[in-house]
């Protein structure tokens, strides 16, 4: 005897050459936080309890260093490409992008700083194809947070222009202290005690 579902969930048939940018603001019934990346959606497995610690704590921390004319944002989309729009957890962009509160994208000349908190599911993602993207298209500053053997470890990277990739400028284990792209001094320990 076969039980039959309650339910039945209309998975979205990708187009011939797959998904653009814009088709993330048109699709129906997506779930929340889907990503583009080479014109496949990408849909996010449930929140580990560090990764949202790490994001608030990054976020929080952020904004109260912050400079004014730039602005922390959360889980929206970058358009890095016609096929590609990546979510990053955590962005800092020009305050000056601001389109209004429909906003779902920013230009990558409008992002300052992507971070990506690692995931189980999205180590691939964050630790190749989300910064390869990123760097291409021009966005001079990633962060990519990571756990390690129960404690968190901030990998900061910044733009080398004339090959566009990310060079390694540090790796924080307790404290994540940098100048650039603006003084910012962070306990990384809050994240396993919010």
């Amino acid at each position: 005897m076969s039980v039959e579902p309650e339910y039945e969930y209309a998975w979205p048939q990708p187009p011939v050459g797959g998904y653009t940018a814009e088709d993330l603001d048109r699709l129906p019934n997506l779930p929340p936080h889907t990503e583009l990346i080479d014109g496949s959606l990408v849909f996010v497995s449930p929140q580990t309890k560090f990764h949202m610690r790490a994001m608030r704590v990054l976020e929080s921390n952020l904004c109260r260093v912050v400079p004014e004319h730039l602005e922390v944002v959360r889980e929206m989309t970058v358009t890095v490409g016609r096929r590609n729009r990546p979510e990053p957890d955590v962005m800092v962009v020009r305050g000056e992008a601001d389109t209004g509160p429909g906003q779902t994208s920013f230009h990558p000349e409008d992002v300052l700083l992507a971070v990506e908190v690692v995931s189980p599911d999205s180590v691939d993602r964050d630790r190749d194809a989300k910064p390869r993207k990123y760097a291409a298209a021009g966005i001079a500053h990633y962060w990519r947070v990571e756990e390690d053997g129960g404690r968190p470890v901030v990998y900061v990277f910044e733009l080398e222009p004339a090959t566009k990739t990310y060079a390694v400028t540090g790796i924080h284990h307790g404290q994540l202290k940098v100048t650039v792209p603006f003084d910012v001094d962070i306990d990384l320990e809050e994240m396993l005690r919010r």
